[in-house]
């Protein structure tokens, strides 16, 4: 229970994500609120899909995933693992943005850029690959700029470490307001 009374359900719920040389298994804290004899209903090593808001949370070279679930089904035993969804992003452009071409001459940009968030006496660094797809890179994408950033979210790792990127929907810069 929490501070409101309400009861939650709480569970870990592992998934398989694309790795170089084969998958990667992460560990997704999941929480919904309802009560343990919702949690009948699941037993360990049952397969489900949950929907949700997700958070990730970085300490040291560790990454936390913490989903708070609007919903929780039963899967097919031969869906494939995933975690899929929008990521909303704000943070600071790292100091390489590459301008590029696809086969049919499209052009695109690739970023990289990092949240930072206050811990104790120091900051823990989060930090995320975009690409722009179907147009030309924007005059004040610079390095150090500011920016929110929302599109399609993709999980992989790449020897035990975890790559977080996106496909980019809508990027602008972001300027803080003062009242």
């Amino acid at each position: 229970k929490n501070k409101e009374e309400k009861e939650f359900l709480v569970f870990p719920l592992r998934v398989q994500i694309p790795a170089t040389g084969g998958g990667h298994t992460i560990e997704v804290d999941v929480r919904k609120e309802g009560c343990q004899e919702e949690a009948a209903g699941y037993r360990n090593g049952s397969r489900v899909e949950v929907r949700g808001t997700m958070y990730l949370k970085r300490r040291g070279d560790k990454l936390y995933f913490n989903l708070f679930a609007d919903e929780i089904c039963n899967a097919a035993t031969d869906d494939a693992d995933c975690v899929k969804g929008e990521l909303v992003f704000r943070g600071k452009v790292g100091q390489n943005i590459e301008e590029k071409r696809d086969k049919k001459d499209q052009p695109y940009t690739v970023f990289s850029a990092f949240s930072a968030e206050k811990v104790d006496d120091g900051f823990e660094y989060q930090w995320v690959r975009f690409f722009c797809f179907g147009k030309e890179r924007e005059a004040w994408l610079q390095p150090g700029v500011k920016v929110d950033a929302k599109g399609e979210m993709n999980l992989s790792a790449h020897n035990g470490k975890i790559n977080l990127s996106c496909k980019m929907e809508e990027l602008t810069q972001y300027v803080a307001a003062f009242v």
